[in-house]
Parts: structure tokens; C-alpha cells; sequence
């Protein structure tokens, strides 16, 4: 991939020495030149010397409903040391002059959605169109709605927002507006950490002295596991405030495995542990769960990352049903559409603490918008720890915050000495 720098000063000789109104006429004529060539994507697979068996802690999830779905009780036995393969895809938007937008990992089925239906249609528009490129894609299909299609919207976006920077020489915060602090502060997520009384406490109290003084924990137990599932819940939140003292925050997912009234008894019996939300208790289609839940407790309500743009989050926010969004710019429509989910949380005095299946769109809109509204990042500890194996400048946070630094775009660079094989893929 060329450098933003010399493929900048190549689309822009004869211009630089230019003054008067006819510098800026010229060059955005020039910008107007950078044509959408292509649409790759890349499957790049790789090994490295891992644990595996480890931190495999299920959370409730709305099918453990059926008593022949949910799984037996988790027990951590530790894992073992081993090879673990690594295969990731990647998006490059490439340009009639030579620069690229890159932006990854996608997965598979917004890959699939890019590769069939949005790559045709995007070769030979203006790259720089961001705004444009967003609505016409939105409007080009009736499902665009939601789904794999705003998925891949969403993958499309980022990457030519990669690509702006790339052109500009700038990271795509300053893009939007420019830092708002020099570094984010992320609240690290424990998906896969074992829930196991006695377990959770010293791990919590772990991640503490690492820096991580708000962390989320997932619920493991719902209505199909009855009142000892129940108490279960609730003596989790006990452990771990008793672990972390009261300068922690604690976070609670329940990953829509909830009903209302179960939802209600959770809370009434954990608020005096201050939790500082409770998320996804419900389904997303359950707007007014949400709304009835919000009013009963004392303990914020959360949800969005399956909310598939701005409409949604306007939808609950204007009832009241919630006070955090966490809506995903791998998923909601991507950093134009998290932008504008931003402003209209602001007019809520909501909070916007984007679901972390990624972080580098994540990161750049939360640290371009004010810590009133965007106070946190999400950082998914696990998962995170090889989810960027093929990134030469991964994210990762030193006493629970992630510095924002000036390359261009995302500041994405595949590190080629870790890739064992690589693949154009084509879904035709």
C-alpha cells in the first residue's frame, strides 16, 4: 500500500505552487478526481504460540430460555499452551490514483454483503464523497435497514474514512473535529472470565491494579435457571463490589436473556451496589421492557449495539427507555452514522459508549466528541488479545487508557512478517 504522504504529493503535483482563489478551485477539482477503483477483500491467516481451554465463561443468552439449550455451570480449569491459528479479513478501498483506505477485521457476512453488492456499484465514485457515498449506499438497497447490509455499510464507511485521512495526512479524529483529550479512558470487559464464586472477586481486584477502574461483567444466569440462578446473579455483583471497593465502576450484561420481571428483582436487589448500568437486559425489538425497566430502578439502562442507525437510538431516547447507547460503528452504519448518533444522545443529555466489537472507529469518535457525552471505550480484554494480531500498531491500553497518536487515518498497517498466507476473496 503506498504511503499517504507520496501518493498525496503524486495526485497533487502542479498544484502546491499555486496562490489566490484559484488554489483552492483546483484542488477541490483534484479531490474530485480520486475515483473508487476497486473494492479487495483480504483473508489473511497466521499462527502464534497461545493458551487455549481458557476463559470460556458462557453469559445468559435469550435461547437458555429451553432447558435442553443452556449449558451446564461453567467451571475455569485453565488451558493449555499450544499453536493457535489466526485468520482475519481486511477491507482495502483502492483509488484510480494509487492511495487506500484500509480497515479491518470485517466479518464474514459484511464481507460477503461488500464483495456482491456495494463494490459495483461504488467503482468510479468520488472516494472523498464520504457523506454522499453513505446515503447512496443506504438507499441503493430496501434492506439497507438493518442487518448484514448495514454491516457492510458500516465496514465501507470506516474504511473510506481511513482513506480520508490517509489523503489529508491526518487521523480521522482530528477529521472530526479534533481531540477532545489526549488520551480515552476504556472500561475493560470481562467476556470469558469465569463468574464462579471466589473467582470473580480476585480477578476483578486484578484488573484494578492493571489499570481498569471500570469494568463489565456478564450475567451467566436467567429465568430458566430459577431462584438459585437469581441469587447467583446477585451474589456476583456483591463479590466483585466488595473485591474493587467503591472507586470502581461496575457494569452488568445480560445479553437480552431477561424478561422484565426478572430484569426488576435484579436490580431492586443490587442497586445498593451502584452498579452503573445494566445492559441489554432484553431484546432490542422490547423498547418498552427497556422503558419500564428504566423507570423502576435507580441503576442506568444500556443498550444499542444491535440498534442499526440513528433512528433507532431516537426512538429510545425519546421514551425514556434508556441513558447510555451503545451503538457499534462496525454495525450501526459506521463512523458517519456513530457521529450523528452522538449528536442526537447529546440532545438527551445521554451517554454514547459505542459497543466494542472493534476499537479503532470506536476510539476516533469518542475522542473527537465531548467526555460528557462519549466518557468511555470499550475494550473487550480477551478478545483483544489477538484480535489485532495482524496489526502492526494494535490498541493497548496502559492504566486503563489508550493514547491517541497522529498517523494518518485509523493508523492501521498490516505487520506482513506474521502473515503465513493471504487471499483475495470473491464471493461471485
Amino acid at each position: 500500500m503506498p504511503t499517504a504522504n507520496i501518493a498525496r504529493r503524486e495526485f497533487l503535483t502542479g498544484l502546491t505552487g499555486l496562490t489566490g482563489l484559484a488554489a483552492p478551485a483546483l484542488l477541490q477539482s483534484a479531490y474530485g478526481r480520486l475515483k473508487i477503483a476497486d473494492l479487495e477483500i483480504w483473508t489473511y491467516q497466521g499462527s502464534f504460540e497461545g493458551t487455549t481451554g481458557a476463559h470460556r465463561q458462557h453469559q445468559v443468552k435469550p435461547l437458555y430460555a429451553y432447558d435442553a439449550e443452556r449449558p451446564a455451570e461453567y467451571r475455569e480449569r485453565g488451558g493449555r499452551r499450544g499453536m493457535v491459528r489466526k485468520s482475519a479479513n481486511y477491507l482495502v478501498v483502492k483509488t484510480d490514483q494509487g492511495l487506500e483506505g484500509l480497515y479491518g477485521p470485517v466479518d464474514n457476512e459484511a464481507a460477503v454483503v461488500v464483495d456482491r453488492q456495494l463494490k459495483g456499484f461504488l467503482k468510479g465514485r468520488d472516494a472523498l464523497a464520504v457523506e454522499t457515498l453513505w446515503d447512496q449506499m443506504h438507499r441503493l438497497n430496501r434492506h439497507s435497514r438493518s442487518s448484514h447490509y448495514m454491516m457492510a455499510i458500516s465496514a465501507v464507511d470506516n474504511a473510506l474514512w481511513d482513506l480520508r485521512g490517509r489523503f489529508f495526512e491526518a487521523p480521522v479524529y482530528r477529521l472530526l473535529g479534533g481531540p477532545t483529550r489526549e488520551q480515552a479512558t476504556v472500561y475493560g470487559s470481562t467476556l470469558g472470565d469465569s463468574v464462579e464464586p471466589g473467582k470473580a472477586g480476585p480477578r476483578a481486584a486484578q484488573l484494578k491494579a492493571a489499570g481498569f477502574r471500570h469494568q463489565k461483567w456478564f450475567l451467566a444466569y436467567g429465568p430458566g435457571d430459577g431462584a438459585a440462578g437469581l441469587r447467583k446473579n446477585i451474589g456476583l455483583v456483591a463479590e466483585l463490589r466488595e473485591a474493587v471497593g467503591d472507586d470502581v465502576d461496575l457494569m452488568f450484561d445480560a445479553f437480552m436473556g431477561w424478561d422484565l420481571n426478572y430484569a426488576t428483582q435484579w436490580a431492586r436487589a443490587v442497586e445498593r451496589y451502584r452498579p452503573r448500568w445494566i445492559e441489554e437486559a432484553f431484546h432490542v425489538d422490547k423498547m418498552e421492557s427497556f422503558r419500564a425497566l428504566a423507570r423502576e430502578t435507580t441503576i442506568p439502562v444500556a443498550t444499542g449495539e444491535h440498534f442499526y442507525g440513528r433512528w433507532e437510538v431516537k426512538r429510545f431516547l425519546e421514551a425514556e427507555a434508556i441513558s447510555v447507547v451503545q451503538a457499534d460503528p462496525e454495525w450501526c452504519g459506521g463512523v458517519s452514522e456513530l457521529q450523528k448518533i452522538v449528536q442526537i444522545a447529546s440532545a438527551h443529555d445521554a451517554h454514547v459508549i459505542p459497543h466494542g466489537h472493534n476499537v479503532h472507529a470506536a476510539l476516533h469518535v469518542v475522542a473527537a466528541n465531548s467526555p460528557m457525552t462519549c466518557p468511555l471505550v470499550e475494550f473487550l480484554i480477551h478478545k483483544m488479545e489477538s484480535y489485532y494480531y495482524f496489526d502492526k500498531h494494535p490498541p493497548i491500553p496502559v492504566d486503563g487508557k489508550l493514547a491517541l497518536d497522529e498517523r494518518p487515518g485509523f493508523g492501521m498497517e498490516i505487520d506482513d512478517a506474521k502473515v503465513e498466507s493471504r487471499k483475495l476473496r470473491s464471493w461471485d
